[in-house]
C-alpha cells in the first residue's frame, strides 16, 4: 500500500468520527452512535454508549466517567497494597450493575447479598482486602450460619468469595481465604399443600373477608391456583392475553416483574380457569383489551389469616404454582408438559426433582389396573 492509499484511508476513518460540543463525547457517523473516549489514569478510553440521543448519551458519559475513575483509583490503592473491602464492593456492585445477561431483581438480590454481609460482619468495608484471613472468614461464617438460611448462607458467602477475587485480580492479596467456607446444605422445601376440600373453604374465607379487595383477593388465589402462573406473572396478564377460541392464556410479563427467563409461553385454560375468567367477564363487560385480568397483585394477609381460621397450613403465593402442578400430576398429565406450562427451560428436570414422587405414586396406583389373568365374565343370573 502507497502513502496516498494510506493517507485516504486515514481521511476517511477521521471523517467517520465526529466531535461535539461536550467534552469527551464523539459521534460515530455511520451508525449514529454515541462514543465515550476519555483518557483515565494515563490510559485513553473509547467505548460506545449504546445510543443515538445526546441527553441519554450525557447521562451515560458522565456514569462511566465516574466508575473508570473509581476503578482506577481502587487499582492504585491495591497496587500500594491499601485496597479496602469497600473498594472490591465498587468494583464488584459495577460488574454486576453492567451485567447485560442479569435481569434487574437478579442485580437487587446481588446487592441484597452485599448489603447482608456487611451487616453481618461490622467493619468489614474497612478492613483492608489483604488482610481478611481464614479464620476471619471461618468465624464470621459460624456466626452468620446460625441464623441465615441455607440459600441466604450460599449466596452472601458468594458475595464475599467474589470480592476476595477482585483483590487478588488487582494484586491486593495471593489467595482466596474465603473458599475455606462450605456450603450449607440447601434442602427442598417439603411442601404441603390443601386438599380439593380444604381449598374451597380456603378461597370462599378469603372471599368473605369483609375487606374491600375480599373478592379481588379470591379471584388472584384462584388464578395462580388453576393458571400456575408466578405472581409477577400474572399481575401482567392483560384480556388480550386470553384466547378463549384456543383455550390459552398468553404468558409474557415484563423484564423487571414478568417471565423468570424472558420468554413467552401459552398456558392451556383448565376447566376451572375458563368459569373463573367467563364469571370476570360477566361482571367487567366493558373491560378493555388492556386492563389487567387480575384488580390485585398480592394478597399474602388475607391468606395468612385465612389459613389460620380453616384450620390449615399457611401457603405462599408461589405454593399456588406448586399446587397447579400437584393436581396436573394427580390428574395423569407427564411431567414435561407440566414443566413446559410453568415455563421451566430445562425438560422437567425441576419438575422432577420437586414433584417426582406424585408420578411415582401416580404409576402405582396405574399399575393396579395392569394383568396377565384373563378377565372373568360377570355372572348372569338364571333365567
Amino acid at each position: 500500500m502507497n502513502e496516498s492509499q494510506t493517507a485516504s484511508i486515514s481521511d476517511k476513518s477521521s471523517r467517520d468520527w465526529q466531535k461535539t460540543q461536550y467534552a469527551n463525547l464523539v459521534r460515530y457517523v455511520p451508525s449514529g452512535i454515541y462514543f465515550a473516549r476519555l483518557r483515565v489514569a494515563g490510559k485513553l478510553i473509547r467505548r460506545s454508549l449504546k445510543t443515538d440521543g445526546l441527553s441519554v448519551a450525557k447521562l451515560r458519559l458522565g456514569d462511566l466517567d465516574k466508575q473508570e475513575r473509581q476503578r482506577a483509583e481502587s487499582t492504585d490503592a491495591a497496587a500500594r497494597g491499601k485496597m479496602t473491602t469497600a473498594d472490591a464492593i465498587t468494583i464488584l456492585r459495577q460488574r454486576v450493575g453492567g451485567g447485560a445477561s442479569l435481569k434487574p431483581r437478579t442485580k437487587d438480590y446481588h446487592d441484597q447479598r452485599i448489603t447482608a454481609l456487611l451487616k453481618s460482619w461490622p467493619g468489614l468495608d474497612k478492613k483492608l482486602i489483604r488482610d481478611i484471613t481464614k479464620t476471619d472468614c471461618l468465624n464470621w461464617a459460624a456466626k452468620y450460619g446460625e441464623s441465615a438460611s441455607p440459600s441466604a448462607f450460599n449466596h452472601t458467602q458468594s458475595s464475599l468469595r467474589a470480592l476476595l477475587e477482585i483483590g487478588i485480580e488487582v494484586g491486593a492479596r495471593y489467595d482466596n481465604s474465603a473458599k475455606s467456607i462450605k456450603r450449607a446444605a440447601e434442602r427442598s422445601k417439603h411442601l404441603v399443600l390443601p386438599e380439593t376440600e380444604q381449598f374451597e373453604k380456603f378461597v370462599l374465607e378469603i372471599e368473605n373477608g369483609g375487606s374491600r379487595d375480599s373478592q379481588n383477593c379470591a379471584d388472584l388465589v384462584r388464578f395462580l391456583a388453576y393458571g400456575g402462573f408466578r405472581k409477577g406473572e400474572a399481575a401482567q396478564i392483560t384480556w388480550a392475553d386470553v384466547d378463549t377460541e384456543k383455550g390459552e392464556i398468553l404468558v409474557r410479563g415484563d423484564a423487571i416483574t414478568g417471565t423468570k427467563n424472558w420468554t413467552v409461553r401459552r398456558v392451556p385454560m383448565i376447566v376451572d380457569m375458563i368459569a373463573l375468567l367467563g364469571g370476570l367477564r360477566d361482571e367487567r363487560p366493558d373491560a378493555n383489551p388492556g386492563d389487567g385480568v387480575m384488580k390485585v397483585a398480592e394478597c399474602q394477609k388475607s391468606m395468612n389469616r385465612a389459613a389460620k381460621v380453616v384450620g390449615m397450613v399457611r401457603i405462599t403465593h408461589h405454593d399456588l404454582r406448586h399446587l397447579f402442578a400437584t393436581r396436573c400430576i394427580e390428574s395423569g398429565v407427564d411431567i414435561p408438559t407440566v414443566s413446559r406450562w410453568l415455563g421451566h427451560k430445562d425438560g422437567g428436570a425441576l419438575a422432577m426433582k420437586v414433584y417426582g414422587h406424585l408420578r411415582d405414586q401416580h404409576s402405582v396406583a396405574m399399575a393396579q389396573k395392569v394383568t396377565f389373568k384373563q378377565a372373568v365374565p360377570p355372572k348372569t343370573k338364571a333365567s
